[in-house]
């Protein structure tokens, strides 16, 4: 099976216990004694290759663009909605380890899921052969289609932050207000702060989705012509 997965992403393992851990959901790891780690470790760092490959690629590849600009198309590229895009064209989905509840309530196709997995296997493929044989993967399967013009899907902080400091220079600050939920499962709470008001709530899986939705919720009331 994880045959399959290689060939679709376009890379063999030398140590396949790399890409079982890239494939290691939290929530099998906590069901299942003989499990591995999970791969919230790998995901770690396979968002920070992904930032510095994607933006080094931009920078290089649009000389004309304003750092905003560049910003907007690299947060498109790298969001949660692309990713999970990715990670569908080449079934990632199918050949995630997750405990019994995850995978009964869907999580093989939740965007959240496949996207942090789609970063753990890029750390991964790092880990098992270098940074070019990772950097290779980002500019095939996420810079294959880099949009030149207006971003597929939205990153709001980004935007919300871009629409405050028009009139002057101000910033949206987040706050976490709330976690629930068990270690494996947890729900975060995040308000969105402008000039020392509350101008925006989200809740999320993780605290930079938490933020996201709180940001979205903020660009609702603040400039609702812009969803």
């Amino acid at each position: 099976m994880l045959n399959e997965l290689e060939s679709a992403l376009g890379y063999h393992f030398r140590d396949q216990s790399l890409l079982i851990n890239a494939l290691t959901h939290r929530s099998y790891a906590h069901e299942s004694q003989n499990s591995g780690p999970d791969n919230e470790r790998l995901e770690f760092l396979g968002d920070s290759i992904l930032g510095f490959v994607v933006a080094d690629a931009l920078y290089r590849q649009f000389p004309e663009k304003s750092e905003g600009e560049l910003t907007r198309i690299r947060a498109d590229l790298v969001c949660e909605g692309n990713l999970a895009r990715v990670a569908a064209s080449i079934g990632l989905g199918k050949h995630l380890l997750l405990g019994r509840g995850e995978d009964q309530n869907g999580g093989r196709t939740r965007d959240s899921i496949v996207s942090d997995a789609m970063e753990s296997v890029i750390a991964a493929v790092c880990l098992d052969s270098g940074f070019d044989a990772a950097k290779e993967i980002i500019l095939r399967l996420i810079l294959g289609d880099t949009p030149e013009d207006k971003p597929r899907v939205v990153d709001y902080m980004t935007l919300i932050q871009e629409l405050v400091q028009r009139d002057k220079k101000q910033a949206i600050h987040y706050v976490l207000v709330g976690e629930t939920g068990p270690d494996h499962d947890k729900r975060f709470d995040m308000e969105a702060i402008l000039n020392g008001k509350i101008v925006g709530r989200g809740s999320g899986s993780s605290k930079k989705r938490a933020e996201q939705e709180a940001a979205k919720d903020a660009v609702g009331r603040l400039f609702p012509q812009e969803l």
